[in-house]
């Protein structure tokens, strides 16, 4: 393994490493107000430009705020976000109802995903690689995603686990997992019943269709995190951490740094980049970011079908 080779070289010492993986409430309450902050910013926007077209970029910047909701609560389904235990699930359950994906049950799919990283039948989480440019398009306009999103959400509510769930969330959790996709809904429903009675139907504009416009840009930068990377069991191999600018980093709370996080899944958001300074000679990285990435995934579909 290339986190065994680095501590070997010396690139690494297990003092750093422990030091890397120390949690910390501060890093991440600074960095929520600041997030609060950026979505004051784009619901301000969103705001001004509510009797003009511009609402529409102003909706789809917004959007893409609210789906990195997902980057936040993907570190507090590793408990580190906060040292503080519950400040993760809380958070957590407040992101994954602003963007319709259940807490508990991404944490045990994520825990699978982490187990069989990229094997094709066993990561529940893994983007099959596009075999045509129609495919790859597809993805990227995230009806997929929603397709499966609502199907999935709505099978657990009724009560239905799917034989691959199953594999992956502890029997003694089946109950709760159903309930709080039940709770989900619920939460939904009485929102929507608070907008219809008091007749103010900003959520759908703040809220609602900010997330559809968004998405497409969670799709393209979940798909550089693996596609086009082999599925093989090797770390240095299946993942790709991609070079970004500061404001992609600040959204993804350092996610683009994603091999690191495979390596060492316990090193908080804020200790990436240094952890990135010691591993960057063992892990596969892009150096021209997200395009760069796709780049990369578009020449392989291109090469597979000459």
């Amino acid at each position: 393994m290339p986190l065994t080779q680095a501590l070997a070289e010396g690139k690494l010492t297990r003092e750093e490493l422990k030091t890397f993986m120390q949690r910390s409430d501060g890093p991440a309450l600074r960095r929520l107000a600041l997030w609060i902050m950026v979505l004051a910013g784009t619901t301000t926007l969103i705001t001004l430009a509510w009797d003009s077209w511009l609402i529409w970029p102003a909706m789809f910047l917004h959007g893409i705020v609210l789906v990195h909701h997902f980057s936040i609560q993907h570190e507090c389904v590793h408990y580190t976000v906060f040292r503080t235990r519950w400040l993760n699930d809380l958070v957590g359950q407040i992101c994954g109802i602003i963007i319709m994906l259940p807490h508990r049950f991404f944490r045990y799919e994520h825990c699978d995903h982490h187990t069989y990283t990229q094997l094709t039948g066993k990561d529940p989480e893994q983007v099959p690689m596009p075999r045509s440019y129609g495919e790859y398009l597809l993805y990227l306009s995230a009806l997929p995603y929603w397709k499966a999103k609502f199907t999935e959400v709505a099978r657990h509510a009724a009560g239905r686990l799917s034989e691959t769930e199953r594999r992956f969330i502890p029997r003694e959790e089946y109950a709760t997992v159903i309930r709080d996709a039940r709770v989900m809904l619920a939460i939904y429903a009485l929102i929507f019943a608070a907008m219809a009675l008091s007749g103010w139907w900003g959520l759908i504009w703040y809220w609602i269709i900010p997330v559809f416009l968004g998405e497409p840009v969670m799709r393209f930068i979940r798909m550089t995190e693996h596609v086009g990377r082999p599925s093989v069991a090797q770390m240095s191999e299946n993942t790709r951490t991609n070079l970004v600018s500061a404001p992609w980093r600040f959204l993804c709370w350092n996610m683009n740094y994603h091999a690191e996080h495979h390596y060492v899944a316990s090193v908080p958001f804020h200790a990436l980049p240094r952890l990135h300074e010691k591993l960057r000679d063992h892990i596969h990285v892009e150096p021209r970011g997200y395009l760069g990435a796709h780049l990369d995934i578009l020449r392989q579909i291109r090469e597979a079908r000459t």
